[in-house]
């Protein structure tokens, strides 16, 4: 799943960034309100992180852009303001929670798989599809009531199709939602990393839509 982080700090940005791509993710930085507004694929994202103290205006009117946009994905405000007045106005503007730094990171990405599992909207941690469940806190996959060890790639892929069973995904729709901007996306490697995931929880949970794409499930 992708993530946007919008942070104008530099060295937080990176450590923060590397340290979602270890749980996981697969994260684009913005560093400022302009660059947040003109991000091509909002519509491709799982969550964004946002911080309100921008060097070129208020991370809170670019909030209230994207949700004016429909923007709809979840949004963690990540910010030093921690007044009570402020955590009002970041959620009332559309954020979804508000954490103040500093925070650990343990904490964060216990946050954000909360909003995840909200938007699914399952109570409990697991979600499943298809005959397989998934757990993207513990990171844990079954089959058939079989345990199944996965990579980071293959995890992201199989957790994209229980989210969306039934429907048909492109290479590039997957790529999309795989890799981040910088990525070098080639299809081929979609190609690889879907049938490596075949070989693992059943060839036929993976249908090829000749022409379109995958399915997952009927």
């Amino acid at each position: 799943m992708r993530l946007l982080l919008v942070e104008d700090d530099e060295q937080l940005a990176a450590r923060l960034s590397d340290r979602l791509r270890g749980a996981g993710f697969a994260v684009d930085v913005a560093c400022n309100r302009e660059e947040g507004e003109a991000w091509p694929d909002m519509d491709k994202m799982a969550a964004v992180v946002l911080d309100l103290g921008l060097p070129d205006g208020s991370g809170m009117d670019l909030l209230r852009y994207w949700r004016s946009r429909k923007v709809d994905c979840p949004i963690l405000i990540l910010t030093a303001r921690g007044s009570w007045q402020d955590k009002v106005s970041g959620l009332n503007a559309g954020g979804d929670d508000f954490v103040v730094k500093p925070v650990r990171f343990e904490e964060l990405l216990a946050r954000l798989h909360a909003l995840l599992r909200r938007q699914s909207g399952p109570r409990n941690t697991w979600i499943e599809a298809g005959g397989c469940k998934l757990d993207p806190v513990a990171r844990q996959v079954e089959c058939d009531g079989k345990q199944i060890s996965l990579s980071k790639q293959e995890f992201r892929l199989l957790n994209l199709f229980i989210r969306r069973p039934g429907q048909t995904l492109s290479q590039a729709d997957i790529g999309e939602h795989l890799y981040d901007l910088e990525s070098h996306r080639d299809l081929n490697a979609v190609e690889v990393l879907v049938s490596r995931l075949r070989r693992k929880i059943g060839t036929d949970r993976i249908r090829t839509v000749r022409g379109l794409g995958y399915r997952f499930g009927k």
